[in-house]
């Protein structure tokens, strides 16, 4: 699905900029006033916290790129899990895996134990909503102590071969017990980034400073300064006044304006796809939506509308997910399109986007007049995604243009896979249910290897694509926008999970 967070609505530009304005006035002194310490950093964020910083929704992610919390493991470009918290792992048989913790402490000065880890993991089990991470897996958590070190026992109800991909998913941070009152998970003060978020003030600004007690090498910059805008024009303009130093996913159509020494544009882990209902309508018969994939121009799409900022259509996945190019294969059992003949005596279809992601109803447009050249008639329903989710994974549309980010959960492919196009899945809208599609899954699932379970991914994408039961259009680049010339160390992450980090300073 596209990322929630982009549901929440913008609020206007003039607004923005009174927001902005304390950020532009603050001294550009060190947080200390130690000789040596570099600026504070001033950071404009695109999302606007929406559950007061909890790591159990979609703010989860902006902690995480704003280097506040950590996990057990971390990720590596390719999704490989690498230590964090955690200073190695073992998995002892198909569901229990145990994890060596390494030597930390909170921001509170509390140290980083087993009994912390088994705390968050069971908290972040029965919060309400359960985080997405955990949708279709049971995880239960216990301390082990022995031989000097401490170990955590985690045992899954069933295989997860990306257990250790999983626990790297920012909804299953680590914090202290100070974290847990009321009911709710705090991570002001309670988590072990290298900054700790020190001030938040709603949905308007937060202030972090730097951890001296991080376990890793410490912070270049004394603190950051955020604010949050929801208008990308708004964050635009921050950046060309030098209002802040860093501003997050700057709009395709204020990139030009930028200058490329601002704009720093790299390929996502975000395939924007058009969908076909395989169940019900026009696009039931395999031959119409073969006639519909023949139908797309996707560097017409990436010229028209991205402005070049996008790469075309490859596959279900993308340049931002390195391994897959070398690894695809053709698409398997595809049928032969329609003539424009026998498309033209379709009845209309109806064709959905939403307004979000302000790319996409341009790119429904020219989508519409490439399926009107093939002979097909459409009507478009273009509205806010919170109005037309429900509408969509009921199959009520023929056709629904989505930007979905690929690594979303457990940065591996499979959890896409499974939820989008088999059988069962959750957030399945083109309604596909393939027996060769749910076996490539299924086999791809139970793999541990992760070179082979990748193999397997692409044999899955191959059925997938065979069935024509979505359309890739183009994969995202991201933009995000700093001066390179004053900046440095800012993360250009494909999975959007790093933006600042402990390397991140002015210069």
């Amino acid at each position: 699905m596209p990322t929630p967070r982009s549901r929440r609505s913008p609020l206007p530009a003039v607004a923005v900029a009174a927001l902005l304005l304390p950020i532009a006035a603050c001294s550009p002194s060190s947080g200390s006033g130690a000789a040596g310490d570099a600026q504070r950093l001033r950071v404009v964020m695109a999302f606007p916290p929406a559950q007061a910083m909890s790591p159990y929704g979609d703010d989860a992610v902006t902690l995480s790129r704003l280097a506040v919390v950590e996990g057990l493991t971390t990720l590596d470009r390719n999704g490989a899990a690498e230590p964090a918290l955690a200073a190695s792992w073992k998995q002892d048989n198909p569901t229990t895996w145990t994890f060596t913790l390494r030597d930390a402490v909170f921001q509170d000065g509390a140290k980083v134990d087993a009994d912390a880890v088994v705390r968050s993991l069971t908290a972040a089990s029965k919060a309400s909503p359960l985080p997405r991470v955990l949708s279709d897996t049971t995880l239960k958590a216990t301390a082990v102590t022995g031989g000097g070190a401490d170990t955590v026992r985690i045992v899954t109800e069933e295989a997860d071969p990306l257990l250790p991909q999983r626990l790297a998913n920012p909804s299953l941070t680590i914090l202290s017990a100070g974290a847990y009152r009321s009911g709710k998970a705090n991570p002001a003060g309670h988590a072990t980034g290298p900054f700790t978020l020190t001030d938040l003030k709603g949905a308007v600004a937060a202030t972090l400073e730097r951890n001296d007690d991080y376990w890793g090498d410490k912070a270049k910059a004394p603190g950051v300064d955020v604010t949050f805008a929801a208008d990308g024009t708004a964050r635009a303009n921050a950046l060309r006044t030098k209002a802040v130093d860093v501003a997050e996913y700057v709009p395709i159509s204020q990139a030009s304006l930028l200058g490329n020494s601002f704009v720093h544009e790299f390929p996502s882990a975000r395939t924007n796809g058009l969908s076909l209902n395989t169940r019900r309508g026009v696009f039931a018969d395999p031959a119409m939506r073969a006639a519909a994939r023949e139908a797309i121009d996707s560097k017409a799409l990436v010229d028209g509308v991205y402005e070049g900022r996008a790469d075309t259509a490859r596959g279900l996945l993308g340049p931002g997910i390195p391994w897959a190019a070398e690894k695809r294969t053709e698409p398997t059992g595809r049928t032969q399109a329609a003539s424009r003949e026998d498309v033209s005596r379709t009845k209309e279809i109806v064709l959905a986007t939403y307004t979000n992601r302000p790319e996409l109803p341009e790119a429904a447009t020219l989508v519409q007049q490439q399926l009107e050249k093939r002979g097909f008639t459409v009507k478009q329903v273009v509205r806010d995604y919170a109005q037309m989710e429900a509408d969509a994974l009921a199959g009520k549309y023929d056709a629904f243009i989505q930007a979905r980010n690929t690594l979303l959960d457990t940065a591996d492919p499979l959890s896409y896979l499974a939820s989008d196009f088999t059988c069962d899945g959750s957030f399945n809208i083109s309604q596909l249910c393939d027996k060769r599609v749910d076996t490539a899954v299924d086999k791809a699932g139970a793999l541990t290897g992760t070179d082979a379970r990748h193999s397997a991914e692409m044999t899955a994408e191959a059925a997938v694509l065979g069935a024509d039961a979505l359309v890739p259009l183009v994969h995202e680049r991201f933009v995000q926008g700093y001066d390179d010339a004053r900046v440095e160390g800012v993360a250009l992450d494909p999975m959007e999970r790093t933006l600042i980090t402990a390397d991140t300073h002015v210069g």
